[in-house]
């Protein structure tokens, strides 16, 4: 008996020091224990193992810190894709007004937009009593979201109206008469003979080692003072005119050149500087424009002569290849000048017009022969 009460003294520590050290386990040890005896004790010892297993101990749940930074980058995360998304509007929304604007004239951007616009602006017709709420509500919602692109293009049409008035002050010529009035003895008589500076009488080049250069054209100089004597002749360009006016006169100081006219007397249309023989003050039944790229720059293609661009080549002949058939018109003097150009079709005006003199002398020679053996 004695011995016992020792053991047990003994073991009593020593439990106790094992329980302190693992409370849970010794819980589960004991229920187990007393659940072995008592089968009703299973059920609560298996409802508290799930409990357990299905809530995490407290020290795995996420500090407050933690959750406040995650919402705070889950909402600096969506601004970005908005801004972004904004930006891609924008661009997108410059990009097309740009290219409308280059592409397309202000009459031709109204005709196509004319009947959207005129149907966006209509009033939606009145739903139907059976028509369900969310059916009215779509009709409304698409009624508007018609009209916001609409209105749009109509602010864009009145911007760019004023814009293109505002912009007709320096694209227009200076006066509408940019040459003064001809002498009366000269009237119905005398031809205007429009030139182009560059590429058409001489050409201005750039090197790095050396700066801008100009250079003549070959044959400039006898081409000014042999249709000096039956032309007016003015230079047209669409160079400043702190360019064109002393190079004219370093070219032609005989003063061949009557007038020389510069950008101010230009027409500003669509990127370019067209020369507008309209504004000449001259019968446009008696002007003729030579230029190397004629077509390109004048707003009168009907008077236009082209001739082939001088690009530094020195066997060019072009300027005195086309004396004869100036110097044609001018001893002619057809009523129209326009019909004669027309008849070319736009073509090397000078070999053409050889051609044809060769082919009107063969044609003469066999008609005065055919008149010598008739004899």
């Amino acid at each position: 008996m004695a011995s016992s009460i020792a053991i047990r003294s003994r073991l009593v520590p020593s439990l106790l020091k094992l329980r302190s050290r693992n409370p849970r386990r010794a819980l589960f040890s004991t229920e187990a224990s007393s659940s072995s005896s008592n089968p009703s004790s299973k059920v609560s010892s298996s409802q508290q193992q799930s409990l357990f297993s299905d809530f995490p101990p407290p020290n795995h749940l996420p500090p407050p810190e933690a959750a406040a930074e995650a919402a705070v980058g889950k909402e600096r995360k969506g601004l970005k894709y908005l801004s972004n998304g904004l930006i891609w509007a924008f661009t997108g929304a410059t990009a097309a007004v740009g290219y409308t604007s280059y592409a397309y004239t202000l009459d031709e951007v109204n005709e196509k937009t004319k009947s959207f616009r005129e149907s966006a602006m209509k009033p939606p017709p009145p739903a139907l009593d059976s028509s369900s709420a969310i059916d009215k509500y779509q009709a409304m919602l698409y009624s508007a979201a018609i009209k916001v692109p609409a209105r749009a293009i109509e602010m864009y049409l009145e911007l760019r109206e004023r814009v293109e008035e505002h912009v007709k002050g320096f694209t227009e010529p200076l006066s509408e008469k940019l040459l003064p009035d001809l002498h009366p003895s000269e009237q119905n008589v005398v031809y205007t003979l429009v030139l182009d500076l560059n590429e058409t009488l001489l050409y201005t080049d750039w090197k790095r080692e050396r700066g801008w250069r100009t250079f003549k054209r070959p044959g400039v100089d006898a081409f000014l003072e042999h249709l000096g004597k039956f032309y007016e002749i003015v230079v047209y360009s669409d160079q400043m005119d702190m360019y064109v006016y002393p190079v004219c006169e370093k070219l032609d100081p005989n003063g061949y050149i009557r007038y020389k006219l510069a950008r101010g007397a230009t027409k500003y249309e669509n990127g370019k500087h067209y020369r507008d023989l309209s504004k000449l003050n001259r019968d446009p039944k008696r002007i003729l424009y030579v230029s190397g790229n004629a077509f390109d720059t004048s707003l009168q293609p009907e008077n236009c002569v082209p001739i082939k661009p001088y690009k530094l080549e020195s066997d060019d002949t072009a300027l005195v290849d086309l004396i004869p058939f100036l110097e044609y018109v001018a001893r002619n003097g057809p009523a129209d000048i326009r019909p004669v150009l027309a008849s070319y079709e736009r073509k090397d005006v000078a070999k053409e017009f050889l051609e044809r003199s060769i082919e009107y002398q063969k044609r003469m020679q066999g008609q005065r022969q055919g008149r010598l053996w008739r004899r």
